[in-house]
């Protein structure tokens, strides 16, 4: 009784031993090859944009409001003279040096006070 259940389990063994234990790779056919595949490969690495590390409103000397995004890395800096008008961008090429746009405009100082030049407007001191 024992022999033939012996015999069946070897014939399994052997039949399993028999397969391959690694699957085959599938076979990939790319029949639409990516065109810009080697443009892509070589590209610059893309800088990514920084985080916003305060948003302001502040109150200058001349009773005026000024609304500022300053974003992390400080090289950049946003402001509006409205809740509603088109933010003007200003950049520094490095961190610490004075942030400006074209037109004139000039930035400098901290999320809880700046000093800010506007086209046509002398400098003026600002808090938040």
């Amino acid at each position: 009784m024992k022999s033939p259940l012996l015999l069946s389990a070897t014939a399994a063994l052997l039949a399993l031993a028999a397969c391959n234990s690694q699957p085959a790779q599938p076979d990939v056919l790319d029949s639409n090859p990516d065109p810009m595949a080697n443009a892509l490969a070589n590209r610059a690495p893309v800088e990514l944009p920084p985080s916003i590390k305060a948003e302001k409103t502040f109150r200058c000397k001349d009773n005026s409001l000024l609304y500022v995004t300053l974003f992390n890395g400080d090289k950049l800096a946003t402001v509006k003279t409205t809740p509603t008008a088109t933010p003007v961008r200003l950049t520094a090429a490095t961190a610490g040096e004075p942030l400006t746009a074209e037109g004139g405009w000039k930035l400098t100082g901290t999320p809880s006070n700046i000093t800010v030049t506007q086209p046509g407007k002398p400098s003026q001191t600002c808090k938040s």
